[in-house]
């Protein structure tokens, strides 16, 4: 980063808690919330089992819990339709939807990850050699 950020920086509060963007990174970004939301607006509306199904390596007790921590931070909408047998869907909000430029953002910067690996291989490398 760079000193313009729009954002004054205080002496006086630690980084982690002046820094603006980190609610955001603690909402958006915790380990099932981007591929659930991903899901959602990709594929539309769905019921818990279809999210299972999609979503293959999360435990229904862990797709249950960021469903309700998605939906208390008003990025996805819960509707009950009280039927015989009861159904429930889940949709991207939108307020949900309103990340989409910062999902393409972090799409489009995903070509770099090929750097990334490169930089990782060269730092074990250099550090294998001292040991």
């Amino acid at each position: 980063m760079t000193n313009s950020t729009p954002w004054p920086a205080s002496a006086d509060v630690p980084p982690e808690q002046a820094c603006p963007i980190t609610p955001v990174v603690d909402i958006v970004f915790s380990r099932w919330t981007t591929p659930i939301l991903w899901v959602l607006n990709e594929f539309g509306r769905h019921r818990f089992v279809e999210l299972e199904r999609r979503i293959t390596t999360i435990t229904p007790k862990v797709l249950t819990e960021r469903l309700r921590q998605l939906e208390r931070d008003g990025l996805v909408v819960r509707t009950y339709h009280p039927e015989v047998p009861p159904r429930v869907e889940y949709e991207i909000s939108e307020l949900g939807r309103s990340l989409a430029p910062l999902f393409e953002t972090l799409a489009n910067w995903s070509v770099n990850l090929d750097k990334v690996e490169q930089a990782r291989l060269d730092y074990d490398a250099r550090k294998s050699r001292r040991v």
